[in-house]
């Protein structure tokens, strides 16, 4: 069985396991970002109210990068433009180890993640470049693991390294991701996008001469699913916001040691689950995943905030937390890539991002107030709101997606050349109940016609002895 779930990732292209070892090497040392909120608060002396502000701030920086950043993947060479932002992000985070901590370092960090944030839809759209509309849930996933792979220590180190040697931590972070860059320049040279031509890769048909607006209005159920994400995104951004804070709140100076162990764990668990989450789902639409995923992710922070102050319920709601993180991230990116132009898979991306980091700077500012005037339950209620909404626009989108669709949801296989062609029920993309019993009927008949031609075989044969 284990053979077997990591057999799935075989046979995709070269560069999707380039990049998975990439993010692997690159997260290895990610041990700043996870610990920022403990940074501002416990280092530099924030409350909740402020950190929200900064996060805020940054997200207003990131707007441009992210619309940037998706124009030019769409345009330009995408590799070279993840090494430009990778090599602007080591400079930033060496710099930052030199330096005594400040607000310089949180500037610098700033610089860094910008350009990142720049390279995001680069990077997005390349795999999708990279995989055919078949493999993409593999090939998401694989990176999605990778990624995930890289952190199963790193936050548990940062942990340990926060008090003392916070400096190391921006050195390690530096130096990791100038390894993965050097990988990717120098391993990575076929781009050429995956020839694609099943008959559900006709959403992705490139539109080169239309405007991001115009593929949006033709795909209106594209909006409902970016305000639908926007939605969750904020409430799994209070795992590294309000999570932090309330250990801190409650802990003291444990609080760091505890939340980079719960982080790591949330990776472990990632590791360990990703594979077989992956396997289970396949057959699933990305619609059904993504409420899964809402609804695990709210029962995590129900447990964490019902069990405050207790230890081990800390690990309890993480592993329902992340169970919904996996559910719900294998099926954003192929939802989205399989049904818009490849033309516009950057811009997309970007836009995306953008989105999210609008609704996400006033839900956290908001968020962080009510934190800071009436108290850590109000807050949790208002994030699991924030789900509730994102669950009722993922409702709507189910229902409306399966009719805007259709091809998505029962593929037509061809027979080999030389065969009759026959239809049959997609084992991975046919989910609608009236397609699959209509392929069953097809099915069937075919094999009572080929039962039937028998006999007469035989007995044209014999005759002609």
């Amino acid at each position: 069985m284990k053979l077997r779930l990591f057999s799935q990732y075989r046979g995709l292209r070269k560069e999707i396991y380039i990049l998975f070892f990439g993010r692997v090497v690159t997260n290895l040392g990610s041990m700043v970002w996870p610990m920022l909120t403990m940074i501002l608060s416990r280092k530099l002396g924030m409350d909740a109210s402020t950190i929200s502000l900064v996060s805020v701030g940054a997200g207003i920086l990131m707007v441009p990068a992210n619309l940037l950043g998706g124009k030019l993947a769409d345009r330009y060479n995408k590799k070279r433009i993840i090494v430009f932002g990778d090599s602007v992000s080591i400079l930033a985070y060496i710099a930052c180890a030199c330096i005594p901590l400040s607000w310089v370092s949180i500037a610098l960090m700033l610089a860094g993640s910008i350009c990142q944030s720049m390279e995001y839809p680069s990077y997005n759209a390349l795999i999708a470049d990279l995989s055919n509309t078949k493999d993409r849930d593999r090939a998401y996933s694989l990176q999605y693991l990778g990624g995930n792979l890289g952190l199963v220590l790193s936050p548990t180190i940062a942990g340990m390294l926060f008090e003392n040697y916070l400096w190391l931590s921006f050195l390690i972070s530096g130096v990791s991701i100038a390894l993965s860059t050097l990988l990717i320049a120098f391993q990575i040279r076929d781009i050429h996008p995956e020839e694609d031509s099943s008959e559900a890769s006709v959403y992705q048909k490139a539109q080169k001469d239309a405007s991001l607006w115009e593929i949006l209005r033709q795909n209106r159920v594209i909006l409902l699913f970016l305000v639908g994400m926007a939605f969750y995104s904020v409430a799994y951004q209070q795992y590294g916001f309000l999570m932090p804070l309330e250990m801190g709140r409650v802990h003291g100076d444990k609080g760091a040691l505890l939340f980079g162990t719960v982080s790591s764990l949330n990776c472990i668990v990632v590791v360990l689950f990703t594979p077989l989450i992956t396997h289970l789902t396949a057959k699933a639409p990305e619609t059904y995943k993504l409420l899964g995923g809402q609804a695990l992710l709210a029962a995590g922070y129900l447990v964490f905030l019902l069990l405050l102050g207790f230890i081990p319920g800390y690990y309890a709601a993480m592993l329902l937390f992340t169970w919904g993180e996996i559910v719900s991230t294998i099926a954003q990116d192929p939802y989205l890539t399989r049904r818009v132009p490849a033309s516009h898979r950057g811009r997309l991306n970007g836009f995306r991002s953008v989105i999210a980091f609008f609704l996400q700077g006033g839900c956290q500012v908001t968020v962080g107030q009510v934190y800071d005037r009436f108290g850590s339950t109000p807050a949790w209620l208002a994030v699991l709101g924030l789900l509730a909404i994102s669950a009722v626009l993922t409702g709507v989108l189910a229902a409306r997606d399966r009719r805007v669709y259709p091809k998505l949801y029962c593929i037509p296989e061809r027979a080999p050349a030389g065969r009759e062609r026959k239809e049959v029920h997609s084992r991975r993309q046919c989910f609608s109940g009236k397609a699959r019993d209509v392929a069953r009927v097809l099915v069937a008949k075919d094999k009572r016609t080929a039962h039937a031609a028998e006999p007469r075989t035989k007995w044209a044969s014999e005759g002609k002895n």
